[in-house]
C-alpha cells in the first residue's frame, strides 16, 4: 500500500526529539546509529554518534527523524519532506519522474544499503520528497 508519512531533519537532537514524541504519543521507538551504519565512513568523525535513520511506530502511525542536514544546510522550517513509500517499481519510477519535473534530483533512484530502491528530489514548490520501495514489504 502507498503512504506517505513525515520525515524530519532534527540537526543534531533526533534521539531527544523522538524520545519525547515517544513519550508523548506511545509506540516504538528504532535508532539507527551513523557510526554503526554501512555508510559510516562517507561521514565526519564528529557525526559517528548522531542518528542516521529513525522511525516511531504506533499502529499505523510513522514518525521518521534523523540528524543529517541535506545540501542546502538546516534551518528551522526546510527539515520536514515528505517521504512517499511506494508499492511497486513501476510506481516509484513514475512517481520520481513526474515529481522530479521541473524540480531537482538530490539523489536519483538506485539500490540502497537497506535493500530498498530510493531516491531524493526537490520539487518545482521547494518540497522535498524521499521515495522508497522496498520489494520485500510485498512478500
Amino acid at each position: 500500500m502507498t503512504q506517505i508519512n513525515a520525515y524530519i531533519g532534527f540537526n543534531g537532537a533526533c534521539r531527544e526529539a523522538m524520545t519525547f514524541y515517544k513519550d508523548c504519543l506511545g509506540g516504538e521507538v528504532m535508532f539507527q546509529v551513523i557510526g554503526e551504519s554501512q555508510i559510516a565512513s562517507q561521514f565526519p568523525e564528529k557525526m559517528k554518534d548522531k542518528i542516521l535513520h529513525s522511525s516511531l511506530t504506533k499502529d499505523a502511525l510513522l514518525l521518521m527523524g534523523t540528524d543529517c542536514v541535506g545540501p542546502d544546510g538546516y534551518t528551522k522550517g526546510n527539515n520536514v519532506a515528505l517521504s512517499l513509500n511506494c508499492s511497486s517499481e513501476e510506481e516509484i519510477n513514475t512517481f520520481f519522474s513526474k515529481l522530479s519535473a521541473g524540480g531537482t534530483v538530490l539523489d536519483p533512484l538506485k539500490q540502497q544499503f537497506w535493500g530498498a530502491t530510493f531516491g531524493v528530489l526537490k520539487d518545482k514548490f521547494g518540497i522535498g520528497w524521499m521515495l522508497n520501495y522496498d520489494k520485500n514489504q510485498n512478500q
